[in-house]
């Protein structure tokens, strides 16, 4: 019997669709990413240890792990604000206001970076304000994490406003009738849907941070133990054609990056999970 219209698909079979995905995927992301395996092997494993254990690279990966992670952890609670904000409430320039959202996603990072380091750097609009209070920005770690999150506030607003705006007012409204407080009302009844839409913009804001390397080459200033990130370092060793040395510095971080987004994930799975049995 022929196929109805409904039962035909609009794309290719299952096979070929697959063989496609199988192919791009190795092509963009299996391939390159084995080629760092590869790599990193053509070191003995004195000079890996040695290059992944240096205080130097230490130091470079609890900056870009940690300020990556306070990164994404700050704009799941204020892009949830914003998000918010924009879902439900109306005033004038609402537009402009949700179109600047998408702000870090045209603008180069290069000059994000260089924008921010103008503004709070000691000689800055908000640098000098801040500056006679003994509070630095720019060259610090808090500088690092500043640039994070200005990039990675867009994942968390596009991620949740869909997921609002499904929410249904009638369920908040019958809370607040019943005598729940505000507080109640959103932990109850508002945050568990949302909860699986904060990890994933928390797990792709976090994942967009760890390998950022324009906006934060120059607000960090750049300095060893200090404010030097992990890609600045693999930058340094390709420029000195340490190439094993490059990919074991990147090795370590796509691991524990692996590690981390597969954690949050599986935090995901139950919390979805969790929420259909319910």
């Amino acid at each position: 019997m022929a196929k109805t219209w409904k039962e035909r698909s609009i794309l290719p079979g299952f096979g070929l669709s697959m063989g496609y995905t199988v192919l791009y995927l190795s092509l963009i992301v299996l391939v390159p990413l084995s080629g760092i395996f590869f790599k990193t092997a053509t070191a003995s494993w004195e000079q890996f240890w040695r290059t992944v254990t240096d205080p130097r690279v230490i130091a470079s990966y609890k900056l870009s792990f940690g300020a990556s992670i306070g990164a994404a952890l700050i704009n799941t609670v204020f892009g949830f604000i914003v998000a918010w904000v924009l879902v439900r409430y109306r005033f004038p320039g609402k537009k402009i206001m949700d179109a600047l959202v998408d702000l870090p996603f045209a603008l180069p990072t290069a000059v994000a970076g260089i924008a921010l380091t103008t503004i709070y750097s000691k000689n800055g609009w908000i640098g000098s304000l801040l500056e006679p209070h003994g509070i630095k920005i720019a060259f610090t770690p808090f500088g690092v994490m500043l640039a994070l999150t200005f990039i990675g506030i867009p994942f968390v607003v596009r991620t949740l406003q869909p997921v609002i705006e499904e929410l249904e007012k009638e369920l908040e409204e019958a809370a607040v009738s019943l005598g729940a407080y505000r507080l109640r009302t959103f932990f109850k009844v508002i945050l568990p849907p949302l909860l699986p839409a904060l990890l994933t913009g928390f797990t792709l804001a976090f994942a967009r941070a760890v390998g950022e390397y324009g906006s934060v080459v120059f607000i960090s200033g750049n300095m060893p133990m200090k404010t030097e990130i992990a890609p600045l370092l693999i930058m340094t060793k390709l420029e000195q054609y340490d190439y094993a040395g490059a990919t074991a510095i990147a090795l370590v971080m796509l691991v524990f990056s692996f590690v981390m987004l597969l954690v949050i994930n599986y935090l995901q799975w139950r919390t979805s999970r969790r929420m259909a049995s319910a």
